[in-house]
């Protein structure tokens, strides 16, 4: 029986995009049952999976969708070239945020795998690096997608060509412009390979005390340690001397001055000093030591050396030396504290002719 019904071009485009869509879903689902049974040999495959679900998913929707529009009506319009480079440009821009995701997922397996082999400035130090490289890789990756994208337009090609060109002039006026740019990200890779500071590490900048919290391609910052943060260029740490404390080792030495009278009895006090630092669990048993280093202007100087296993637990022990001696002194020996003498007697006369 004859019938007049024709099929519409585009309920085909519609249904062939609907298709591609329940077949891509389908390859995902499919893709994820394989990774949940992987994962139970290898746990870290479920991880790396919902990392980048959502990259994943927008570039096989992408694909798709491309896929089945061009084997369609619309790839027989005038505007199909348009709408195809379109495609390809969502293609580049999705792939190359599925590729940014499973980097950074490697990148970050590295870096707990790291701290969990090494320890102390060794740790620091590989750590560091591994930040910087995963940093110039993502910039790598979306520089190549913004080129590749630009170059899908015939006319950024015809500019590309130019430019290279013109290379020379460019270098030039590009070196002059981004003189400061390119000097802090050249300072950057240098902060991280030469290992002058590596995240972690116990720093003096500009006068604050601080940890390195973050080294980027650009500029530093330093947690204070009231928790403030410092953003310092790189280019800073390159041309301008910092005080460290974490360089080979986070061993450290730490010093109280007291300022006492004279009578002060030193053998006593060194006795308690030992006792009050033996006692603390800040100390790590290295160096101890209570000497008196100078004596003018009425007052004694004793300086106080003990040593711990980092700075944090320096500062818990300096404080705790300085507030217990403090306490002693004023219950056991108060005429050891200090004191201003003046003395108000009449000046003695001449003797009369």
């Amino acid at each position: 029986m004859p019938t007049d019904f024709e099929w519409d071009p585009w309920v085909g485009t519609a249904a062939a995009v609907a298709i591609a869509l329940i077949v891509a879903a389908a390859a995902l689902a499919l893709l994820a049952l394989v990774s949940a049974l992987v994962s139970r040999r290898v746990p870290w495959v479920r991880e790396l999976a919902r990392r980048v679900r959502n990259a994943m998913i927008a570039t096989t929707a992408v694909v798709a969708i491309w896929i089945a529009v061009a084997t369609t009506e619309p790839a027989m319009q005038t505007w199909w070239p348009a709408l195809s480079r379109l495609f390809l440009i969502g293609t580049i821009l999705t792939g190359s945020w599925l590729l940014a995701a499973a980097v950074s997922f490697g990148f970050e397996r590295l870096i707990s795998r790291e701290e969990t082999l090494l320890v102390g400035p060794e740790a620091r130090r590989r750590r560091t690096q591994l930040l910087v490289i995963h940093r110039l890789v993502l910039v790598t990756i979306a520089v190549l997608a913004l080129g590749t994208v630009l170059f899908t337009f015939p006319e950024m090609r015809a500019v590309g060509t130019s430019l290279l060109a013109s290379a020379g002039i460019v270098s030039i006026i590009a070196g002059l412009a981004a003189q400061s740019i390119l000097g802090n990200l050249i300072a950057g890779v240098q902060v991280a390979f030469t290992d002058a500071i590596r995240v972690g590490d116990v720093v003096v900048v500009e006068g604050e005390w601080g940890r390195i919290g973050e080294i980027n391609l650009s500029y530093v910052v330093v947690y204070i340690w009231d928790e403030r943060r410092l953003v310092v260029p790189c280019s800073y740490f390159t041309t301008t001397p910092i005080e460290t404390w974490t360089r080979r080792s986070d061993k450290i030495l730490g010093t109280v001055y007291l300022d006492l009278d004279w009578r002060v009895p030193m053998g006593e006090l060194r006795a308690e000093f030992q006792r009050i630092v033996e006692a603390s669990p800040a100390w790590d048993g290295r160096s101890s030591s209570a000497v008196v280093t100078d004596a003018q202007g009425g007052f004694v100087t004793v300086r106080l050396v003990m040593s711990s296993k980092d700075s944090d637990d320096q500062w818990t022990l300096r404080c705790e030396v300085r507030e217990k001696l403090m306490e002693w002194l004023q219950r056991e020996h108060p005429e050891a504290l200090p004191r201003t003498r003046v003395d108000v007697s009449p000046p003695a006369r001449d003797p009369q002719p």
